[in-house]
């Protein structure tokens, strides 16, 4: 899988762990047509895992190479929940019972949980060598040996819904509780302790360990954000509500700049706060959806997940400067890339979406850090995307931002009424439906589906039978799509 769309977002302006200058790219991957992703872990083999709903478990590296993987049997087992095990393998909860095991290799086991209907929703490595997980029924929280031995504790309240947890710095397990409005905490033992929430009605989601040594929660319907010492001190930051009323703030995660960052469900963004409790936003162009979960990448960036969306995207810091000209144009217009702020007599490599992707471009500094590159616009989904240039020897990053358009050919694109002919498209939108026209329109030809990088090509192009009244001479050959609206034309000669 190759990239669907890149932003590059605004400048953070309360990041003390990072310079005023600061930007992050935002690199967007089309899964398929729609689908959330409710979770997302780095795993054992420098890849990034997520559950794939309604029956799969996906992977995508770092260079955006996606591969999913049957559940066997389980038509509707919707996975959820995914962690790395001790065992270098991934574990991760299934609707209604189960807990499932996967190898990098792809090799799934699978675990039934005792009682009925209980579903598991969350699940973490606890500091035992076990994984723990949440039920959001029973009001009960799970352990499970990597032999697959399961245990299960009560928790102090009929009315617990535990959500999601994670391993706290004190050698505990803490849980969001989303039934009984509080944050939870329990013993590898199993004693269990609850914290009721100042607010109302917050109803507490993700939660993760935080770089100050508390844990950091996320209130969805409070759209707030809150933290919790290891000894039961509740602090609640209200989201700030300028640009988005209600944001219903999701997953939760420890950066690797020392800040807290946040996936809002209702907006097309990432979100981050200090440990002072300061919010910055930076906006994720291209995505039907919003947020739901987000961790810290093997590629020092930020993964997250989209709701209904489909996509999984990856935000990387920038640390230099790249920019393209032209900044618009189709698959296989020329490109030329200009860099600077990078490391002195270095080769930058342009990749065609994630880090170590195909190379675009390669270029090789001055004195100063300064380059530039030549290259070409690889396939692409319509719409804004963005250019990674990386230095060789420095590492450092640059985005430079580009909209992509449409594009048609015909093959043959000449020939006689009656004969057919081949309409292949680039840069349209992610598995979405091409209408094909004759003349301008006057005649539908039919519909095709784009492929998740917009294309329809080979065996996915659409034939059809130059109509038997065409004129001859030129004939306008037109493809157009609704959402993202996106259309394209190519000529076909009439003998």
């Amino acid at each position: 899988m190759k990239i669907a769309a890149l932003l590059l977002t605004l400048p953070l302006l309360s990041a003390p762990a990072i310079s005023l200058a600061q930007q992050v790219a935002n690199t967007l991957y089309n899964i398929q047509a729609s689908g959330s992703y409710n979770e997302i872990t780095t795993g054992p083999d420098g890849a990034v895992w997520f559950p794939e709903p309604p029956n799969k478990i996906g992977r995508i590296t770092t260079a955006g190479v996606i591969t999913s993987y049957l559940i066997p049997d389980d038509r509707d087992s919707e996975p959820n929940g995914i962690a790395a095990g001790p065992d270098g393998a991934l574990w991760f909860t299934m609707s209604p019972n189960k807990i499932g095991r996967i190898t990098t290799a792809g090799a799934v086991t699978q675990y039934r949980v005792p009682g009925r209907n209980n579903m598991p929703w969350y699940i973490t490595a606890g500091p035992d060598g076990a994984m723990w997980f949440t039920q959001f029924y029973g009001n009960e929280i799970g352990r499970i040996t990597t032999a697959g031995v399961i245990t299960k504790f009560l928790l102090p309240s009929p009315s617990s819904q535990a959500v999601e947890i994670a391993s706290g710095p004190d050698g505990a397990l803490w849980f969001t509780d989303d039934g009984n409005n509080a944050i939870g905490r329990i013993t590898t033992a199993g004693v269990a302790t609850e914290y009721s929430l100042p607010t109302a009605q917050s109803d507490p989601w993700g939660i993760t360990a935080g770089p100050d040594g508390a844990l950091w929660f996320t209130e969805e319907h409070a759209n707030q954000i809150g933290r919790i010492t290891t000894a039961g001190v509740l602090t609640e930051y209200p989201v700030p509500s300028g640009v988005y009323p209600y944001e219903a703030p999701q997953g939760i995660t420890a950066g690797p700049d020392g800040a807290l960052w946040f996936m809002p469900l209702c907006c097309q963004t990432i979100a981050r706060i200090t440990t002072a409790g300061a919010f910055s936003y930076y906006p994720v162009d291209g995505t039907k959806g919003g947020g739901n979960a987000i961790t810290t990448g093997p590629d020092g960036g930020l993964w997250f997940t989209t709701n209904g969306a489909g996509q999984v995207g990856d935000a990387l810091f920038v640390t230099a400067t790249l920019s393209v000209i032209p900044t618009s144009g189709d698959y296989r217009s020329e490109l030329t890339f200009v860099g600077t702020g990078y490391a002195p007599n270095e080769n930058v490599q342009i990749y065609s979406s994630g880090v170590g992707s195909a190379v675009v471009a390669n270029g090789t500094t001055d004195s100063t850090g300064r380059f530039t590159a030549v290259g070409g616009v690889p396939e692409s989904v319509v719409g804004l995307r963005f250019f990674l240039g990386v230095g060789q020897t420095s590492g450092k990053l640059g985005a430079a931002s580009f909209s992509v358009t449409a594009r048609l050919y015909l093959d043959p694109y000449y020939g006689t009424p009656g004969s057919t002919a081949s309409v292949i498209g680039y840069g349209f939108g992610p598995f979405e439906t091409v209408n094909i026209f004759w003349d301008n329109g006057s005649t539908a030809l039919g519909t095709v589906t784009a492929d998740r990088y917009g294309a329809f090509k080979g065996s996915s192009a659409f034939t059809f039978t130059i109509p038997s009244n065409a004129t001859p001479g030129t004939n306008t050959v037109t493809a157009t799509e609704t959402y993202p609206a996106a259309s394209a034309s190519a000529i076909y000669t009439v003998d």
